[in-house]
């Protein structure tokens, strides 16, 4: 019997297979609420019926913005069910992104989470002249809306079992009526460089990836998976929603994004997925707990992790080391790192998976270090995610592994990443001229990024094409690397590097408020917000000595010990999504960022010893501001390159 080759096939087949075994499970008012496979179809049918009722057709599209939920999942189930595409939106987006997808997707009908949702698609409904109905899910709020526009999610359900009583075989019809060439999803780029583009991916291309995956990691029913990244993200889609359709394994949702680490410690998940930024953000808390701890404690902690980043990657991947040194690791196991890894949530976790965008190598080690199977995937959007994944027992920081299953990649004459794989997208939605510029005329998808194969045959990403630069005197220019090397400090939660074509290389740093405050906090620095404090002396000196420190790793590095950073400024403000300044999955708008402070670039290639800045920002509630500041540049000693050479 053939293999499922669309998700409402797979989700028959597991109602049937594993009927009692649980599908999805949500956390709501602090209780885990578990849905089985026979659950989630009898769910995914009447809603896919009661949407018909509604008027949606095949090829239509459906707007999908919340949190991770259950019955957002369903959603997706039920609208490929009649062959719709799911157009999931980043439910943090602000009203005015949202239309500009709505109506470049042509949604007609959109499945909300909530109130808040509700209402910023009320806002733009008349800029989305195709907006017709809005189906809600949680009904707080909503009593007194108009009902003309609003269904709720129960009532369209209620609807969709009429419906499956006088014709019974209506959803089995539908769904056999589906194609794996059919487009299963649409998911809009980031937005990093220009306008969001709809991504069209096909059931072929996750499923045939998505087991791919399953298939090179070993995976089964059994996996535990905490679903809390954005719907919105592929990454999300591919290893939530498609492997756990195609593997079977359970997916669980979090009470809120404010609960999520609490969550995943109750979870205990086996297979998990971070980008760098969580990961920043969870050696941040851990570092600020160590700060706080006792003399003896922090001792303890700082020699354990030297020894464990020496040997604990090489244990991981079963490597030989000396008996003395898996004796201490074994000790420091006991007191450092199992309780370490448990506070995390990971005690669990067999492999798991960073990417999004590049993580910093320090960064990446000390997860290793820890025992705990973090790898680099590679991947984007267009490809269904997988291109490149580390196998077990030849994990680089420096590179992003091998060609997945299936997945051939080349490196063009100038230096490009380019694939060919079944995951590779159908194209753009509405963008021809857009989806031919993406492919070589031999059919293969031009990534946009940099990057060389090793000796070993593993793939090394230098840096976004576009961004890889020159200074002055030639030396190479990678501006994630440096900023990377910058954001490991717990005190620093971006960074921006600055360089192509000038003297030297120079950068923006924004203050981690929660690092830096509990760092001021125990000096007995006074502070009011994240302005005064960033605008502070002592603050100021300890970032200096955080760039310093990148500044001598860097010299350490042949090819990119001229790009260390002379020159830096602390910003005024944190880099913000609603300001335009970095992207729904937090990648920072490099581009976006140079033009808006043009003045602060400018600055730092100046001899002025302060520049003064006005800024317009925009509040949780719509409203808009202008902060003003005198932001003093800063210098950073450099190790001298000569001194550089002959210690190398």
């Amino acid at each position: 019997m053939p293999a499922p080759d669309t998700f409402p096939r797979l989700l028959i087949a597991h109602a049937r297979q594993r009927g009692d075994r649980p599908s999805i499970r949500e956390k709501d008012r602090g209780i885990w609420q578990t849905h089985s496979w026979s659950d989630a179809l009898e769910q995914v049918r009447s809603l896919a019926c009661g949407l018909h009722t509604l008027g949606l057709r095949r090829g239509e599209t459906v707007a999908i913005v919340g949190d991770n939920r259950p019955r957002l999942y369903w959603a997706m189930d039920a609208a490929q069910a009649l062959g719709a595409i799911p157009v999931p939106l980043y439910q943090d987006a602000v009203a005015e992104e949202m239309a500009y997808v709505l109506a470049n997707a042509e949604v007609r009908i959109a499945i909300v989470e909530d109130q808040e949702q509700v209402d910023k698609l009320l806002e733009v409904k008349a800029r989305c002249p195709l907006l017709e109905l809005i189906v809600y899910d949680d009904p707080r709020g909503l009593r007194h809306y108009d009902p003309a526009q609003l269904r709720a999610y129960e009532d369209v359900q209620a609807a969709g079992r009429d419906l499956e009583r006088t014709h019974p075989d209506f959803f089995a019809s539908e769904v056999e009526r589906g194609r794996p060439s059919d487009v299963a999803i649409m998911l809009y780029t980031s937005g990093t460089t220009g306008t969001p583009k709809g991504v069209m991916l096909t059931h072929d291309n996750l499923i045939v990836t998505g087991r791919g995956g399953i298939q090179r990691e070993r995976l089964t029913a059994d996996e535990e998976v905490l679903a809390y990244l954005p719907m919105a993200w592929v990454g999300d889609n591919l290893f939530s929603y498609c492997q756990g359709h195609v593997a079977g394994f359970c997916v669980s949702c979090p009470e809120s994004p404010d609960t999520v680490l609490t969550d995943i410690r109750e979870i205990g998940p086996t297979y998990f997925f971070a980008p760098p930024r969580v990961l920043e953000n969870l050696l941040t808390q851990v570092s600020i707990r160590m700060e706080d701890a006792s003399r003896f404690k922090r001792w303890l902690y700082a020699r354990c992790m030297a020894l464990a980043r020496r040997w604990g990657p090489d244990i991981l991947d079963g490597k030989a080391v000396p008996l003395g040194a898996r004796l201490g690791y074994a000790l420091g196991d006991l007191l450092i790192y199992g309780p370490l890894r448990n506070v995390l949530g990971f005690s669990r976790i067999r492999v798991a998976y960073t990417a999004g965008e590049a993580i910093g190598p320090d960064l990446f080690r000390f997860y290793r270090s820890l025992g705990v199977n973090l790898k680099q995937l590679y991947g984007s959007t267009e490809t269904s995610v997988f291109v490149c994944i580390q196998p077990n027992g030849q994990v680089k920081p420096e590179s992003v592994g091998t060609p997945a299953t299936d997945v051939e990649v080349r490196i063009s004459e100038s230096g490009e990443v380019q694939v060919k794989s079944p995951g590779v997208f159908r194209g753009y939605f509405r963008a021809e001229t857009a989806t031919a510029e993406s492919m070589t005329p031999d059919g293969w998808f031009r990534t946009g990024d940099a990057g060389f194969f090793d000796d070993d045959g593993h793939l090394r990403i230098i840096d976004r094409a576009r961004d890889v630069g020159r200074l002055q005197d030639g030396t190479l220019f990678a501006p994630k690397y440096l900023e990377n090397k910058l954001k490991f400090f717990p005190f620093i939660k971006e960074a921006v590097a600055f360089g192509d074509r000038r003297a030297f290389a120079a950068a923006f740093v924004c203050i981690d408020l929660a690092a830096v405050g509990n760092w001021a906090e125990r000096r007995h620095l006074p502070y009011t917000g994240y302005a005064d404090l960033a605008g502070q002396h002592p603050v100021h000196d300890l970032i200096r000595s955080c760039v310093e420190q990148a500044n001598a790793d860097l010299a350490a590095d042949p090819r990119l010990r001229g790009s260390q950073i002379h020159r830096f400024l602390v910003l005024h403000k944190e880099l913000d999504a609603d300001d335009g300044e970095l992207t729904r999955t937090r990648k920072v708008r490099r581009g976006f960022i140079a033009e808006k402070y043009a003045s602060l670039v400018d600055a730092l290639y100046s001899a002025e010893p302060s520049v003064h800045v006005e800024t317009q920002v925009r509040f949780e509630d719509g409203r808009t501001g202008l902060m003003r500041a005198d932001l003093p540049i800063l210098e950073a000693n450099t190790v001298d390159l000569d001194e550089a050479r002959k210690a190398a």
